[in-house]
């Protein structure tokens, strides 16, 4: 007889702002549908087009369920199954032969945020391979810039709530696709539109978004900065300031206003291609239009001067004091406000290291430290999960030469043979969001997930916190910090959190005030409670100590005319990064890769619609489709981000062309300040 159905109350994991809260029903031990929690206040019972079909990810024949070693060349994805034992013996081997000829530091972990789990992104390997001496990752492909550029201004990371946009009479939405990569706050937009709230995106590409607002102003690529500027000269200019905060809660007032004299809407109009004329009624509208909240995400940070966006951003609320009011300021990602709530540091155990040098390395340079002839120790050993490198991270064709070296021993732990996992040498079994339990921090609300595993994990796939438990039994390894089981890390790390509640009803809010006003009224994370308009600090990294535009060395502005600036953007509704785009019913639904371009500069190629074309730099080349479009302006083009290598006609990817420079500071880097040319096969 059939047992009766159970739910079970989960949270989605997936690099995402919105964390939605789901439902899983299980019916005799199987996930028979996975729907979203009605309760949720912020994803309220949706789930998007690629969690609608996660329990198809769960169950997919395709999916990795035991250990595999490889048996062919290197990216051949020739591998055969192998017991976990064996699996574990051969990674301490090649591992302790490692450290014993070169050194702790030839071993390299590389994570991303292929899951965000509190626990399962990352909390026990920092202990693993802090036992071993590894190499420390820093940096991140997206989000910390967009924090370090805000606290050079502010001296914080904090920001406004979003969901209190649906209070703002003036909602701009500055580099952020919102209702594609955000599409749970866009109801809290309309709720603002309901009241008379005018909408204004500012992109160069006309996305969905854009094609959904009152107004689209489309400055060229990297370019947004000049445009900033002008509108703090017209606020000046004009005596839109609200001096009695700027006066209470500001520095460098004065300096500031001195920079901005020439920095009129008809000089960022020569650079940014927006006319005088518009960036004059942004300015006003942002001035009078009350309150007027600016809305961005990552997007934007993905430039050199990617940290100085977010620091000259930080400079526009404070002189309006639009701070003051709900609706207003700048909501950005909210991991600021979890930080007094949810305890990282309890994932370290430094005294494991202790005598050990370790050097640090970005993950965005992966391909540099793993072809550095220079770099001592070279990189022997390769952990990666919770992310495809070889097609999410600028210069993938650098990597992919890196791992096919013979003298690198790789593992990588996974849930599908991706792009990088062909690579491996040994790859482990990783299960899914549903079949482990983890507490999920969003970055888009201020609620916070339990994941509750609803089924036990299929085959022999386990969590990556129990893979680190593993790998230090087999390496030798005895200290109990090691092995710490997964409750007691939650415990240890949300000791101010109601996990009673959250566990009972699958979320809580952060017990933060309803109305998050977090600068009404000063209290800047600086010594004296107030922001800067200028940050001596930036002087002794030679930087400009007071927000300014700096062309990219690689983009339109520093290129002759026959370069075309690229950008990667996000698209597709049925996959996040590079995640479902190899499943049925995700990449097939959305065709194949394509390369988008102006009529003008596919004119001036003798490029027509869907002609087959190639689009390249010094870095690799792709075969694609072309799309002609009226999206982007003329200069710029676009290849959407997330295919694999599979669904392109050779072994490259977007990311086969994209820059690897790192931003201005934050460790971030410059994926869009990337020049191409295309031309007909």
């Amino acid at each position: 007889m059939a047992s009766s159905p159970l739910t079970f109350l989960g949270t989605c994991h997936h690099d995402c702002p919105d964390s939605c809260g789901w439902v899983a029903t299980v019916e005799d031990g199987a996930v028979t549908k996975l729907r979203g929690n009605p309760a949720h206040p912020f994803s309220r019972g949706e789930l998007c087009p690629k969690v609608n079909r996660f329990v198809d990810r769960v169950y997919n024949p395709d999916r990795l369920l035991g250990p595999r070693i490889r048996t062919g060349p290197k990216g051949s994805g020739e591998f055969r199954d192998a017991s976990w034992d064996e699996a574990l013996a051969m990674v301490a081997e090649q591992v302790h032969e490692v450290i014993a000829e070169h050194g702790g530091e030839a071993v390299m972990p590389w994570q991303s945020a292929g899951t965000q789990g509190l626990i399962q992104m990352s909390s026990l390997d920092q202990r693993f391979f802090a036992k071993l001496g590894a190499t420390r990752q820093t940096g991140s492909l997206c989000g910390a810039t967009v924090g370090w550029g805000m606290a050079v201004t502010n001296g914080s990371a904090m920001g406004a709530d979003p969901m209190d946009i649906a209070h703002s009479q003036l909602v701009i939405l500055w580099g952020t696709n919102t209702r594609l990569t955000n599409r749970h706050l866009w109801p809290f937009i309309e709720k603002a539109r309901e009241r008379g709230a005018q909408i204004v995106v500012i992109d160069p590409i006309r996305t969905i978004t854009a094609e959904a607002a009152d107004d689209h102003i489309q400055p060229l690529p990297g370019t947004d900065i000049a445009l900033m500027l002008a509108m703090m000269h017209v606020l000046i200019r004009d005596d839109l300031v609200d001096h009695d905060y700027v006066e209470s809660h500001t520095t460098g007032y004065a300096e500031l206003e001195q920079h901005v004299a020439d920095k009129t809407p008809e000089w960022a109009a020569t650079i940014c291609g927006v006319d005088a004329a518009t960036i004059e009624a942004l300015a006003r509208d942002y001035a009078t239009v009350r309150p007027a909240m600016l809305r961005t995400l990552i997007g934007p940070e993905h430039y050199e001067s990617g940290a100085m966006f977010f620091r000259t951003m930080a400079c526009l609320p404070l002189l309006t004091g639009s701070w003051k009011e709900l609706g207003g300021g700048v909501a950005k990602s909210v991991g600021a406000y979890a930080e007094p709530f949810v305890d990282h540091s309890v994932f370290r155990a430094d005294h494991l290291a202790e005598g050990k040098t370790r050097r640090s390395l970005s993950m965005n340079h992966l391909g540099r430290n793993l072809t550095d002839a220079t770099l001592a120790p070279p990189i022997h050993a390769l952990f990666v999960w919770g992310g495809n490198p070889v097609v999410t991270v600028p210069g993938a064709e650098l990597i992919r030469r890196g791992l096919e070296r013979e003298d690198l021993f790789c593992v990588v732990s996974e849930q599908f043979m991706t792009d990088t996992a062909r690579y491996a040498d040994v790859v482990f079994p990783a299960t899914t969001q549903l079949e482990h339990a983890d507490v999920v921090e969003s970055w888009g609300s201020l609620y916070v997930g339990w994941n509750e595993p609803a089924i036990q994990p299929l085959g022999e796939a386990v969590p990556n916190t129990e893979l680190w438990r593993r790998l230090a039994k087999a390496m030798g390894f005895t200290e109990p910090e090691l092995f710490e089981d997964d409750q007691s890390l939650i415990a240890s790390a949300t000791t101010t959190l109601d996990m009673e509640a959250m566990k009972r009803d699958g979320f809580i809010r952060l017990p933060v005030s309803k109305e998050s006003l977090p600068f009404a009224e000063g209290g800047f994370g600086f010594p004296d409670g107030k922001a800067r308009f200028v940050a001596a600090e930036l002087k002794d990294q030679g930087l400009p100590t007071l927000p300014t535009y700096r062309p990219s060395k690689e983009g339109l502005a520093s290129s002759d005319n026959d370069k075309l600036q690229l950008l990667t953007p996000k698209v597709h509704r049925r996959f996040i990064n590079s995640s479902y785009s190899g499943l049925a019913g995700h990449g097939d639904r959305e065709g194949a890769p394509y390369v988008e371009l102006s009529r003008a500069d596919a004119t001036r190629r003798t490029i027509e619609e869907d002609d087959l074309v190639r689009v390249f730099n010094d870095r690799g080349s792709l075969e694609l489709r072309a799309r002609i479009t009226d999206r982007l302006r003329p200069g710029v083009v676009a290849v959407p981000f997330g295919w694999w290598s599979e669904h392109h006609d050779s072994q490259s990817t977007a990311n086969s062309l994209t820059s690897d420079t790192l931003t201005d500071w934050g460790g971030g880097v410059a994926y869009s300040d990337t020049l191409v040319e295309i031309s007909p096969l």
